[in-house]
């Protein structure tokens, strides 16, 4: 009988010799370390008892704050293991934005009712003023701090929920997204229906994306489990850092998997040097995902260029399209096949809706067709499924929609009718496969036509001044205006000397006008490091755009050692006045 949930799926797997590995570039040298299943289940099973000896009840909430470590799974599957619900959330990564950090995560606290926050020792301290205003029943501890107590392996339901996962907040802040067991376990099994796996092309993986989102952990980590395959998993600083270890670790295990975002694979294109991969082999890269944010064909094709001599194929790129929603995919591109591009007329986008193929027009990469057991319709503003070739809004259906968002019942309402989720996509169906066009809530309008942001952002892509993969592209109305004006806002190169700051906002308008045909009423040229992210990377549009309204779009604060010492010192007051009010909780 297959397994229900990931709990029966951890305590099944260990007959054949998958796992996790985990490297560690620390120091120069590429150290690995592997982990079992059976061996990872252990471990779990007395953090769980631990749990239930703190007091963690079924189906309360447990926020997990870790790098890419062990301990990450440790936790994750302890917390599932003790019959509770994971929220897995990103850790302090930018420490100059250390003040909004802590806000942000106190919000994600107070949204997922949590009970508990498990967190790395070293990072406890930079998440203790968020636990302090959060204030979760139990407080904040590292694995080693919970109680010894007897191993606990409960093992759930289909209907319980398998974890909490907040969604990127690309255009409004992030939501709890809350996913049953048998929407993850669904998800995977889709995947794993889409990808070889046979004792001859046993199916193999590396990922350096966060475990604490949705392509990392459900798109590579479960389906591993799943197969009882090996998962290689890099920490995505370290990849961020060095690109080449990305590519060095699929050479050196065979990997026949790994997905990326696009600005991954130009990050690789453009940073690895040729020494870095001598010896390497990335002939066995089977899929080469491309997904999470928009899929520039150019990037695809400078990427396939580049790495052919080391024997990578251009079939293997691989577009996808998913969302937290619907626990991960919806559409995946065709295996071993090119990927396809279409070029269309955008005065035809523009205007009337429709993907009028032309020669120089907006190129546009399909990301494939609805993965077994899913459906998609585009729609129009009256709900009316719209022809082919016509852009409308993307509604999804499949066996992994969430449950619905955490503790929001009306905004679940908003989105999830019938079974079909609206994603807030828009794109259009050529020949069934999917093409998207931008987000619904980001759409430049300017005198009443509809644009894409990205085409204004991608334009100016290649000037040397430019922070490459750094700007945003938004329309405004003022108050008392007369018409939309198009704000672009950039952040200039590390090191751009004050006439190459001074010359970028002509520069930029020159590229967009080019490219596009609009004429940008503002270049806004900022410090390194300003504009708002998501989680994952992701510029805020809309967030930029508020920031500039009322004066709040700032660059980073200082991050030296002076001002870390003095973050780990209020964080770490701040958790003994959690754990001094959680111990008279506990006493009363």
């Amino acid at each position: 009988m297959p397994a229900e949930t990931l709990q029966e799926q951890l305590l099944a797997a260990g007959a054949a010799s998958g796992g996790l590995r985990f490297i560690d570039p620390r120091g120069g040298a590429e150290r690995e370390s592997f982990f079992a299943w059976s061996v990872l289940a252990e471990r779990a099973a007395r953090v769980a008892g631990g749990l239930a000896a703190l007091g963690v009840a079924a189906g309360e909430t447990v926020a997990l704050v870790y790098p890419t470590s062990p301990e990450f799974f440790d936790a994750l599957f302890g917390v599932l293991l003790a019959g509770a619900v994971p929220v897995p959330l990103y850790p302090p990564v930018r420490l100059g934005r250390l003040a909004e950090y802590q806000a942000s995560t106190a919000r994600q606290l107070a949204a997922a009712e949590v009970v508990l926050v498990l967190a790395d020792h070293r990072l406890a301290p930079l998440v203790g003023e968020a636990v302090a205003t959060a204030a979760p029943r139990l407080g904040c501890r590292a694995l080693e701090a919970l109680p010894a107590a007897p191993p606990k392996r409960e093992r759930g339901r289909a209907g319980d929920l398998a974890l909490v996962q907040f969604s990127s907040g690309t255009t409004v802040d992030p939501k709890p997204v809350a996913l049953e067991q048998r929407a993850v376990l669904a998800q995977v099994a889709a995947l794993n229906s889409f990808w070889r796996h046979t004792p001859e092309t046993p199916q193999s993986g590396v990922s350096w994306l966060p475990l604490y989102h949705d392509m990392g952990l459900i798109g590579g980590v479960f389906p591993a489990l799943a197969l009882d395959a090996t998962m290689t998993l890099l920490p995505p600083e370290r990849f961020v850092a060095r690109p080449a270890l990305w590519l060095r670790a699929i050479s050196r295990h065979g990997a026949t998997i790994s997905v990326a975002p696009n600005f991954a694979y130009a990050l690789a294109t453009e940073r690895i040097a040729d020494e870095e991969l001598a010896g390497c082999d990335l002939s066995r890269w089977w899929l080469a995902l491309c997904g999470a944010e928009t899929v520039e064909a150019e990037t695809l094709r400078r990427f396939a260029d580049r790495f052919a001599r080391w024997g990578f194929r251009r079939e293997a790129l691989t577009p996808v399209y998913g969302l937290s929603e619907a626990a991960l995919a919806v559409t995946f591109g065709a295996p071993d096949a090119p990927f396809r591009a279409l070029r269309c007329d955008r005065a035809a986008l523009a205007e009337r809706d429709e993907a009028v193929e032309a020669a120089g027009g907006r190129e546009l990469v399909s990301v494939g067709r609805p993965l077994p057991g899913f459906a998609i319709e585009l729609r129009d503003e009256a709900g009316r499924t719209v022809a082919e070739r016509r852009v409308g809004r993307l509604f999804v259906a499949g066996p992994s929609l969430f449950r619905g968002y955490f503790g929001r019942p009306e905004a679940t309402a908003r989105v999830l009718e019938e079974g079909w989720l609206d994603t807030g996509d828009l794109g259009f169906l050529a020949g069934g496969e999917l093409f998207l066009t931008g987000r619904a809530k980001d759409v430049l309008i300017l005198r009443g036509r509809n644009h894409s942001p990205a085409d204004v952002e991608q334009a100016i892509d290649d000037l040397v001044e430019l922070r490459r993969g750094c700007a945003a592209a938004v329309s405004h109305h003022a108050e008392g205006g007369t018409t939309d004006r198009l704000l672009l806002f950039v952040e200039h190169r590390r090191g751009a000397s004050t006439a190459e700051r001074q010359r970028l906002p002509a520069r930029s308008r020159e590229a967009v006008l080019q490219a596009t045909g609009l004429a940008v009423d503002e270049v806004h040229v900022l410090l390194p490091g300003t504009l708002p992210r998501t989680s994952s990377g992701k510029i805020r549009r809309g967030e930029t755009l508020r920031r500039h309204l009322s004066g709040e779009l700032a660059p980073p604060d200082r991050a030296g050692p002076l001002q870390l010492v003095a973050a780990f010192w209020r964080g770490r007051r701040a958790l003994r006045r959690a754990l001094r009010r959680t111990t008279r909780q506990a006493t009363t």
